[in-house]
C-alpha cells in the first residue's frame, strides 16, 4: 500500500526490523522498475569550481575556511571534460560550484553553455548546480543551453534550514528560486540532507511531501557526513546514534521518495558510498535511477569536499568511468548511454501543457 499521510511516511521511516526495511525497498525498487525500467542514467560530473561566497555552516568550502585550496578550472579544461563525457556515452553532465553572483562568473557559465551546445550541436544535457541567483540569470543560462538545474533545500523545515546557515541567507529566498527555475522552464532539482542535528522523522516525511509540492523533476539527497572544518562538526545528531542507521534511514528515504513520485529522477549520491563501500549500488536498487560519476579533472578533486571522506578524490577520469560500468552492471543494472535521461515527470507535464 502507497503511504497516503505524513503519518504513514514518518511510520515507515521508522521501520527498524530488517525484514520491514528489505520488504520495503523491495517494493521501491519494483515501483522503479515498473515505470522506469531496469537502467541507470550518467550524470557525468564536474566539480569546476570551489570559490564561494557563501559561509554555510556545514560545507566543507565555506568561504570561511581558509585550509581550502580555492580554484576555477579554465573553460577548455570543462568544455574537454564534457566533450569526453558526450563521447563514452554520458547521456548529460552536472556543472557544480561554489556560490558566486558577480557579473564574470555568469559570463563565465553563459559561455561555456553556449561552447557545449555548439560542439555537441545541442544534444547534450547540462545541468548547473551554481545555487541561488536572480531569475535574469537563470533565464540567460537557460537560453544559452541548461535545461535542468539542482538547487537543493537542504530542509524543507525553515528552522532547520536557518540553523545551517548565516543570517543573510534566505530560507524563502531559496524556495523563491526553486519557483523561477520551475517558471523558466527548467528541469528542476532539490534535495535534502538526511541525520542533520535536531532532524526528526516527521521532518523528513515532510520534504517528501515539499518534493511532491513543488512538482520536483529530480531529487538529490544523501545522508550528511560533517566536515570538521566546519562549525557544525562535531554534530550532535538527534535522529541516528551509528553510521549503519544513517545509512538505513536514508535508503528509507529514497525508497519511499520512489513510491511516493514513481517518475521522479532519483541520484545515487556520492555520500553513500562514504558510508558503505556499495552505498551506491544499494541507492540504485533502493529505487535510485541516476548515477553521477566524478569527471574532474583528478588534479582539483581534492579541492572539493563538501564532507569527510569523500570516495574518489584519487581516481582519474577513465578509473571512474570503467568502476562505474562494473558497479552498474554488477547489480543487474544496464547503463542508457547516449540518452539524456530527462526526468518521466517533466516529459509528461510539459507534453500534456502542448496537447491542451
Amino acid at each position: 500500500m502507497l503511504p497516503t499521510s505524513k503519518d504513514e511516511l514518518v511510520y515507515l521511516l521508522g521501520l527498524k526490523d530488517s525484514q520491514s526495511r528489505n520488504e520495503l525497498i523491495q517494493k521501491a525498487y519494483q515501483q522503479k522498475v515498473n515505470t522506469l525500467g531496469n537502467t541507470v542514467y550518467l550524470r557525468g560530473l564536474i566539480e569546476f569550481s570551489n570559490i564561494c561566497y557563501k559561509d554555510c555552516y556545514y560545507c566543507g568550502i565555506r568561504k570561511s575556511n581558509i585550509k581550502v585550496n580555492r580554484y576555477l578550472m579554465t573553460i577548455d579544461e570543462i568544455l574537454n571534460s564534457a566533450k569526453w563525457a558526450f563521447d563514452k556515452g554520458y547521456g548529460s553532465i552536472v556543472l557544480q560550484c561554489g556560490e558566486r553572483k558577480d557579473k564574470n562568473f555568469i559570463n563565465f557559465i553563459e559561455s561555456i553553455l553556449n561552447s557545449i551546445s555548439i560542439q555537441t550541436s545541442n544534444e547534450f544535457r547540462v545541468t548547473l548546480s551554481c545555487g541561488e541567483q536572480t531569475k535574469e540569470t537563470y533565464k540567460r543560462w537557460f537560453d544559452a543551453g541548461a535545461a535542468r538545474y539542482l538547487l537543493r533545500i537542504e530542509s524543507s523545515n525553515k528552522r532547520i534550514y536557518e540553523s545551517l546557515h548565516p543570517q543573510n541567507h534566505s530560507y524563502n529566498n531559496r524556495v523563491a528560486c526553486l519557483n523561477f527555475l520551475k517558471e523558466i522552464g527548467y528541469q528542476v532539482g532539490t534535495g535534502i540532507m538526511i541525520g542533520l542535528p535536531n532532524q526528526m522523522l516527521e521532518d523528513l516525511a515532510s520534504d517528501i511531501i515539499f518534493f511532491n509540492s513543488i512538482e520536483a523533476d529530480m531529487i538529490g539527497m544523501g545522508p550528511y557526513i560533517p566536515h570538521s572544518d566546519t562549525p557544525i562538526f562535531p554534530a550532535e545528531i538527534q535522529i541516528v546514534r551509528n553510521k549503519i542507521e544513517l545509512y538505513n534511514l536514508s535508503l528509507k528515504m529514497i525508497a519511499l521518495t520512489r513510491i511516493t513520485i514513481p517518475k521522479i529522477n532519483i541520484a545515487a549520491a556520492t555520500a553513500f558510498q562514504a558510508l558503505y563501500p556499495f552505498g551506491r549500488e544499494q541507492a540504485i536498487l533502493s529505487g535510485a535511477n541516476v548515477f553521477m560519476p566524478n569527471i574532474s579533472e583528478a588534479k582539483y578533486r581534492n579541492n572539493y569536499r563538501l564532507y569527510e571522506n569523500k570516495p574518489c578524490v584519487g581516481e582519474n577520469t577513465f578509473e571512474c568511468f570503467e568502476c562505474v560500468e562494473n558497479r552498474i552492471k554488477g547489480i543487474g543494472e544496464s547503463i542508457a548511454y547516449f540518452e539524456n535521461g530527462d526526468s518521466r515527470l517533466f516529459y509528461e507535464r510539459v507534453n500534456k501543457s502542448i496537447s491542451s
